[in-house]
């Protein structure tokens, strides 16, 4: 199957065995895993939990979203412009260039068209209707990331990629020449030709991999996107660490911060956020200044955890009520830039978005199998080794 894509060889190899995270055969975390963010004694999800979880890890309707090719028309005011499309695919247009980061137009998260956790609806805006941009942002090769059809289709464009150490190798196995490629290890930089932008990829605790073989043989991060004006920091996946501190010392101050906020469990907090954690994330990347505006990623798409599907939006709208945080929840669609700070509203509420979805509906979206194909996983199976995402 094309969508695994192809391990690093080597020059993207040797890299990699330079690389601080290297243990002799693979990348691993080393930075300490804080007290208490992994609960030891919570049993991971099984597979049956996926097929079979709570009533409410879908929504029971179509999401509102908006249309954002009106907006994208005109020039941000303020310069910078954030546009969430689902999952952690947002655009940025910041001091005049655009940045598409993690883009997902498939239908599932999974390296099958049939089987594996599907999308909630499209994406408000076609993949080719979207605004011209200056360069792609991966970080790291998960599929609800690094997404096969979506990169495809991008390959026949001749848009940049900047990424994290040997995922390179899955885009020129599907058809991205070299030369548009850059891939960088934590610290390291990149200057967008043509722009103002520089790219820098920062630490993250998380893992890799897109096959049974191939686990931790690819670098994840998140990066800073710093414009001539504006600096902004993308979390991709990760638990919560207080390199943090050091990232925003380095790297900020940000006017806005990607995080993520869903998929998490407590047997997985040391390589997920989740809310609770990305609020502490969000005071760790203030350095000495105030908390940046926060807006959350990597929920409200796809069914990746046993949480309620709205349970991080409530959350951190909770959190912004009882405590003034600067919080940025857009619809689908929706371009807001940040220096006007609109107010954040439950927008997921409305209609019936919010009503209990069938257990059968459930089913489908955690692991759809498509026309009667079975699952390739024995749902009877023990916990699952690692998360899916």
């Amino acid at each position: 199957m094309k969508s695994f894509g192809k391990p690093p060889q080597g020059e993207r190899l040797a890299r990699l065995q330079q690389c601080a995270l290297w243990d002799g055969e693979r990348l691993r975390n080393v930075h300490p895993v804080l007290p208490g963010l992994r609960d030891a004694g919570a049993a991971r999800p099984t597979l049956g939990d996926f097929l079979c979880g709570g009533a409410r890890r879908v929504p029971g309707a179509p999401l509102p979203s908006v249309d954002p090719r009106p907006a994208w028309l005109r020039p941000p005011q303020s310069g910078l412009r954030a546009t969430w499309l689902g999952h952690s695919t947002v655009l940025l247009e910041i001091d005049g260039a655009r940045v598409l980061t993690d883009p997902v137009w498939g239908q599932r998260a999974s390296p099958s068209a049939l089987v594996g956790p599907k999308r909630f609806q499209p994406v408000p805006v076609r993949l080719a209707d979207v605004a011209a941009v200056d360069v792609v942002l991966i970080s790291h090769d998960h599929y609800d990331h690094l997404d096969y059809p979506t990169l495809r289709a991008l390959a026949r464009t001749a848009v940049p990629f900047v990424t994290t150490l040997g995922v390179g190798a899955h885009l020129e196995a599907w058809g991205i020449a070299p030369e548009r490629i850059t891939e960088l290890d934590w610290w390291q930089s990149h200057r967008v030709p043509g722009t103002g932008l520089t790219l820098t990829a920062a630490p993250a605790q998380h893992f890799s991999g897109r096959g049974l073989k191939d686990r931790n043989l690819t670098l994840w991060a998140s990066f800073v996107v710093s414009g001539e004006r504006h600096r902004v920091f993308f979390s991709g996946d990760t638990g919560l660490t207080t390199e943090y501190r050091d990232i925003a010392r380095r790297l900020g101050p940000f006017d806005l911060v990607l995080l993520e906020v869903g998929a998490y469990h407590p047997s997985w907090g040391d390589i997920h956020l989740g809310p609770d954690n990305a609020l502490k994330a969000q005071a760790l990347l203030a350095g000495d200044g105030a908390p940046p505006l926060l807006l959350p990623v990597h929920w409200g798409t796809f069914s990746l955890a046993m949480h309620d599907w709205d349970q991080p939006a409530e959350a951190l709208l909770a959190a912004q009520r009882a405590h003034g945080l600067p919080l940025l929840l857009p619809r689908l669609g929706e371009a807001l830039e940040p220096a006007q700070r609109p107010a954040p509203t439950p927008w997921w509420r409305a209609g019936t978005v919010a009503a209990p979805a069938a257990a059968a509906g459930d089913r489908a979206a955690a692991a759809d199998a498509g026309d009667g194909a079975a699952p390739v996983l024995d749902p009877r199976a023990a916990a699952l080794p690692w998360p899916l995402d």
